[in-house]
C-alpha cells in the first residue's frame, strides 16, 4: 500500500491510469502469448547510453564552473596548440540567430523521442573500444554480458562466504527513514581492513602543515626506511618534497589528524564542539563603465542609473558566447529583468535626458561594453609577469583570513568561502531561467553558524548578518539563498577535510557492507518478479534496473551534489519504448536537465513486466511504477540492511567489479605507460559494465588529430637521425637495406613541410618569448633593455632552419648536425625516440578507448580509491599517475590508511 506520510511518497505526477492492485494468471498468460519468436540478447548489457546530442552548448560558467561543451569539432591538417576563434564584432541584434527551441512533440510508444527530434543518438556498444582485443566472432554484447554474469557469480559466492559463519537476521520491518539521516555505523574494524601487524600501513609518521599542500604529502618524520624496493616510494618523496617547500615560513605545522585511525564517537550527529572562522567573502563592487562607453538603443547612446547599468555590462561582457547570448530564452529572460531594474531606477535617458522607452531587444547594441571588457581582459593577460605575481600576492593575503577554519581545535581548510559575484544564470540543458540575473549577495541574506564561545566574524562595514547560530549537528559554515532558482547556497569545508573525508568512507563503508547482502536481495527480488502483487513486482522490476543498470531511484536527492533527478520510481509512459524481444530503451531528462538515451537488453521477464506496466489505458503522462515510491522502495532495501538506498548499488557494482578485475591482474614487467593504460582499461571495463558512458567529447577529434601530429613528427625526427647516420656513412645503406632509411607509409610530403613550416614557426615564437624574458629581468635589475636590434639576430636561426628544411626537402638529404656527431650517438637517440613513440602510441590508444566512456565518474563518484591505491602499490606506480592533487587532498584518507599494503580487498 502507499504510505501518504510525506509528500516525497506520492509520485511526481499522479497516475491518471493506475495499474491493477493484483495480477491473475490469466493476464499473465496473455502476456505470454505477445511474446516475440525472436531469439533475445543476452542480457544485462548496455547497448547505448549517454546524453542526446541536440541542444545547446554551454561555455563556461562564472567562478571556473563547467558547462557541457559543443558535440562538434572541426578538422584541420596539423594540430599542435589550441586555436583561438574569431570574435563577431557585429551587434548582436543583427546577428543570425543560430538557436531554435522547439516544443517537445508528444512521443508514441512506437519510437524514442530521440529519433523522432532527430538528434544524435550515444555511440552503440558496437562502435566502443573494447577492453581487449579479440579475432573470434563472439558479438561484443555477449561477451560484456557473460563478464558481467561473472562478476555477479563471485558475488553470491562472496556473500555466501561472509554469511556462512552467523546466519543473516531475519528482514523486519523498520521505520520508514529519510535519504539524507546518517548511515548506520559499520562495525569497527582494524585500520580499515588492513592487517594488525600493518596498522601503521608502511607509511611514515607525518607532520602537518598549514600549507595547501595535501596532507598525504606534507613533510615526513624519520622514520624506518621502505621495507621493500619499489619505484612508487621513490617518486611519491619527490613529490612530498616538492609540495612541502610550499609551506610558508613561519607557519606553525600541526600533526595529521588521522581521523580512521580515532576511535568511533558515540554521537555520530554531533559534528563538533568548537568552531571558529571568519565568514566569507563578498565580491568586489562594481566599477562604472568610462562615460564614452555606453549601451545603445536603435543607435542611440544610453545613460541610466548604476544599478542597471551593471545589469547591461552582464550581457555585454559575455557576447563572445553565443551559445547563450543567441538563445531565445536567455534574451527573453535577461531582457524581462533588466526592463524591470531600468523601471526601478529610473529608466534610460539619451544624452540630452530624455527618457527613451526600451521595449525591443534587437535595437538594443552592447558592442562598446563588450569591446571594452573584452580590451581589459586583452591588457590584463599581456602585463608583466612581476606585476601579475603582485597582483597574486595581493589577492592571496585578502583571502588567506577565509582559507581556513578552526574545527574542534584543529585547522581544517574551507571549500567555497567566497560569495558568488552578480551575474546571469546559465543553467544546464534546457534550463527555463538561463539569463535570468543572479542579484548580488548582500550581508543581510547569509546566516553564520559558528561555535557558542568564538567570535562572531564582523559583517562588511554598515551592514549586518541575517542571523547567527550555533548547530553543532550542521557542517555548513554560512549560508544564503539565491534568488533565481530559490536554493540554498552553503559554505562547506574542503574536499580534504575530516567532514568529507568520513562521509566518503562511510559511503564505500556502507557498499562493503552491501557484499553481505547481495545475493539475498538479488535472489529475492528474482522470485518477486512473477509476484501476483502488483506492488511488488514492480518494486522487483525497479531494483533490477537499478542493481543492474545503475539508474537512480527518482525522486533520490543527493542535497550536497546532486540535482533532483528522473529515476525509475518518477518514470512516465513516454519514457519507456519497448523493443522486441528483449531491448528497453530510456529517453529522458536527467540530472541538470541534460537529456540521456539508455539502451538496455533485459531479461525477458522484466520485458514482459515493463509490456504489463504500459498496458492500456496507459498512456502519455502516466506512471510506469505507479504502485512505487523512493520512500518506499529505500524502505524495503532498508530492511536487508540499516541505512541501504538504491544509490548504494552504484558504488558497490563499480567498486566490487573494479576489485575483480584487479585481483586477475599478474605482475608483469611493463613500462610505467603500460601499467597506467593497464589500469585505465581495469576503470574503462567497470564504466561499461556499470553503464558510465557519455558522448564523445567537444575536443576529442582535435586532441586526437593533435596526438597524432605529434607522434608523426618524432617519426619524422627518427627518419632525420637515419638520414644523418647515411650522411656519416654512405656504407650504412648497403648493411641495412635501403628500406631502413625510407619514410614511414604515413609521411608523406605534404605533411612534412606543413611540419617543417609549424617547427620554425615554434623556433621564432620561441625565441620572441626568450627575448622579452631576458629584458624583463634586465629591467628588473636595472640595467637597459635589450634593442630590437638584437631579437632580429635571434631570429636569424629560424630563418636559417627554413633554409636548411628547403634544401633538404630538394636534395633529400640532411646534413648531420650537432657537436661530436657519430652513428653510435645517433642510434641511441633513435632508441630513445622509439620509447616515446611508444610511450605517445599507448595514450593515443587509451584516449580513444575512453572517448566514449566516463572513466572520472567511476574513479572519483564510485570505485573505492583504497583499490586505486593498491593498484598504485602492486605495479609499483606513484599514486600521482591516477589521482590529480585535488583528488589526493580529498582521498587522502585512503592513501593514507592502505599505505603501502597490495593486499587490501574491496
Amino acid at each position: 500500500m502507499r504510505s501518504d506520510s510525506s509528500d516525497d511518497d506520492v509520485p511526481l505526477a499522479k497516475a491518471s491510469h493506475a495499474s491493477a492492485p493484483t495480477i491473475s494468471s490469466s493476464a499473465d498468460r496473455e502476456m505470454d502469448k505477445t511474446d516475440s519468436r525472436a531469439r533475445p540478447q543476452p542480457p544485462g548489457v548496455s547497448i547505448r547510453h549517454g546524453p542526446v546530442d541536440d541542444r545547446m552548448d554551454i561555455d563556461s560558467g562564472p567562478n571556473g564552473t563547467s558547462k557541457r561543451k559543443s558535440r562538434s569539432s572541426i578538422s584541420q591538417a596539423v594540430k599542435y596548440k589550441e586555436e583561438s576563434g574569431s570574435e563577431d564584432g557585429a551587434p548582436l541584434a543583427k546577428r543570425q540567430k543560430s538557436l531554435k527551441h522547439k516544443k517537445v512533440e508528444s512521443d508514441s510508444d512506437d519510437k524514442p523521442i530521440a529519433r523522432k527530434k532527430g538528434g544524435k543518438l550515444p555511440p552503440s556498444i558496437k562502435e566502443t573500444a573494447t577492453v581487449e582485443s579479440s579475432d573470434d566472432d563472439e558479438p561484443l554484447g555477449t561477451k560484456y554480458a557473460q563478464r558481467k554474469a561473472g562478476i555477479e557469480k563471485a558475488a553470491a559466492k562472496e556473500a555466501k562466504t561472509l554469511t556462512k559463519a552467523k546466519k543473516p537476521a531475519p528482514r523486519k520491518s523498520i521505520k520508514e527513514e529519510s535519504d539524507d539521516e546518517p548511515l548506520a555505523k559499520p562495525k569497527k574494524r582494524q585500520s580499515n581492513g588492513v592487517a594488525a601487524a600493518k596498522k601503521a600501513n608502511g607509511v611514515k609518521k607525518e607532520v602537518g602543515s598549514d600549507s595547501d599542500a595535501p596532507i598525504a604529502k606534507k613533510a615526513k618524520v624519520a622514520a624506518p626506511a621502505a621495507k621493500r624496493g619499489r619505484a612508487a616510494p621513490t617518486t611519491k618523496a619527490k613529490s612530498v618534497k616538492s609540495e612541502s617547500n610550499q609551506n610558508s615560513e613561519g607557519e606553525e605545522e600541526e600533526e595529521e589528524y588521522r581521523w580512521w585511525d580515532a576511535p568511533k564517537k558515540e554521537d555520530d550527529s554531533v559534528k563538533w564542539s568548537n568552531l571558529e572562522h571568519n565568514g566569507v567573502l563578498f565580491p568586489p563592487p562594481y566599477e562604472p563603465l568610462p562615460k564614452n562607453v555606453k549601451l545603445y538603443y536603435d543607435g542611440q547612446a544610453v545613460s541610466m542609473h548604476v544599478d542597471a547599468e551593471e545589469v547591461a555590462t552582464f550581457f555585454g561582457s559575455m557576447l563572445h558566447s553565443t551559445q547563450n547570448v543567441e538563445n531565445p530564452v536567455f534574451q527573453k529572460n535577461f531582457f524581462t529583468d533588466f526592463k524591470d531594474i531600468l523601471k526601478k531606477t529610473g529608466g534610460a535617458k539619451d544624452s540630452n535626458g530624455k527618457p527613451i522607452d526600451i521595449k525591443d531587444f534587437k535595437k538594443l547594441d552592447f558592442t562598446k561594453i563588450f569591446e571594452h571588457y573584452k580590451g581589459l581582459s586583452d591588457a590584463k593577460k599581456a602585463r608583466p609577469a612581476a606585476e601579475k605575481k603582485a597582483e597574486k600576492a595581493e589577492r592571496d593575503k585578502a583571502e588567506a583570513p577565509y582559507m581556513f577554519c578552526k574545527w574542534d581545535g584543529r585547522k581544517e581548510k574551507v571549500g567555497n568561502f567566497r560569495v558568488e559575484p552578480p551575474g546571469l544564470f546559465r543553467g544546464r540543458g534546457e534550463h527555463p531561467k538561463t539569463g535570468t540575473v543572479k542579484k548580488r549577495v548582500m550581508p543581510e541574506q547569509v546566516t553564520i553558524n559558528i561555535g557558542k564561545g568564538a567570535k562572531v566574524p564582523p559583517p562588511p562595514a554598515g551592514h549586518k548578518w541575517k542571523a547567527v547560530q550555533h548547530d553543532n549537528k550542521a557542517t555548513w559554515l554560512a549560508m544564503w539563498q539565491e534568488n533565481v532558482n530559490g536554493n540554498y547556497k552553503y559554505v562547506m569545508l574542503a574536499a580534504n577535510s575530516t567532514v568529507k573525508g568520513q562521509a566518503d568512507f562511510k559511503k564505500f563503508e556502507k557498499a562493503r557492507e552491501l557484499k553481505k547482502h547481495i545475493a539475498r536481495i538479488r535472489s529475492d527480488y528474482t522470485r518477486e518478479l512473477k509476484s501476483e502483487v502488483m506492488a511488488d513486482r514492480q518494486r522487483a522490476t525497479a531494483m533490477y534496473l537499478i542493481d543492474k543498470f545503475a539508474l537512480r531511484a527518482g525522486n533520490e536527492k543527493d542535497t550536497e551534489n546532486e540535482a533532483e533527478t528522473v529515476g525509475c520510481c518518477s518514470l512516465k509512459f513516454e519514457h519507456v519504448t519497448l523493443q522486441e524481444p528483449n531491448t528497453v530503451i530510456f529517453d529522458f531528462l536527467g540530472k541538470d536537465s541534460i537529456r540521456f538515451y539508455n539502451e538496455f537488453t533485459v531479461d525477458r521477464q522484466v520485458f514482459k513486466n515493463l509490456k504489463m506496466f504500459k498496458k492500456p489505458p496507459k498512456e502519455d503522462g502516466d506512471d510506469i511504477f505507479d504502485r512505487l515510491t523512493t520512500s518506499q522502495l529505500n524502505k524495503h532495501l532498508s530492511s536487508y540492511m540499516p541505512g541501504l538506498t538504491a544509490k548504494v548499488f552504484r558504488t558497490y557494482n563499480a567498486s566490487w567489479t573494479m576489485s575483480q578485475l584487479l585481483q586477475k591482474l599478474k605482475v608483469d614487467d611493463r613500462s610505467m605507460p603500460e601499467k597506467i593504460k593497464l589500469y585505465n582499461d581495469c576503470n574503462r571495463e567497470v564504466a561499461i559494465l556499470c553503464n558510465h558512458k557519455r558522448t564523445v567529447g567537444a575536443g576529442h577529434e582535435a586532441q586526437m588529430e593533435k596526438l597524432t601530429d605529434r607522434i608523426k613528427g618524432l617519426k619524422y625526427q627518427k627518419w632525420r637521425h637515419k638520414m644523418m647516420m647515411l650522411d656519416l656513412d654512405p656504407k650504412l645503406k648497403k648493411k641495412k637495406g635501403a628500406e631502413f632509411f625510407e619514410l614511414g607509409p604515413d609521411l608523406d610530403q605534404s605533411w612534412i613541410e606543413q611540419h617543417q613550416k609549424f617547427l620554425v614557426e615554434e623556433l621564432r615564437i620561441k625565441i620572441q618569448k626568450k627575448f622579452e624574458k631576458d629584458n624583463e629581468k634586465l629591467v628588473a635589475e636595472g640595467d637597459r633593455a635589450m634593442p630590437d636590434k638584437e631579437l632580429k639576430e635571434r631570429m636569424k636561426a629560424a630563418t636559417e632552419l627554413e633554409a636548411k628544411f628547403k634544401k633538404e626537402n630538394k636534395s633529400k638529404k640532411v646534413e648531420v648536425e650537432g657537436k661530436s656527431p657519430s652513428v653510435e650517438k645517433l642510434a641511441t637517440a633513435i632508441e630513445k625516440l622509439d620509447d616515446r613513440i611508444r610511450t605517445l602510441e599507448l595514450q593515443s590508444a587509451d584516449r580513444e578507448g575512453n572517448k566514449e566512456v566516463a572513466l572520472g565518474t567511476s574513479k572519483i563518484n564510485y570505485i573505492d580509491p583504497r583499490l586505486t591505491v593498491v593498484f598504485s602499490n602492486k605495479f609499483q606506480v606513484p599514486v600521482e599517475k591516477f589521482f590529480s592533487k585535488t583528488l589526493r587532498d580529498k582521498f587522502n584518507w585512503a592513501i593514507q590508511s592502505v599505505g603501502e599494503d597490495k593486499t587490501w580487498e574491496f
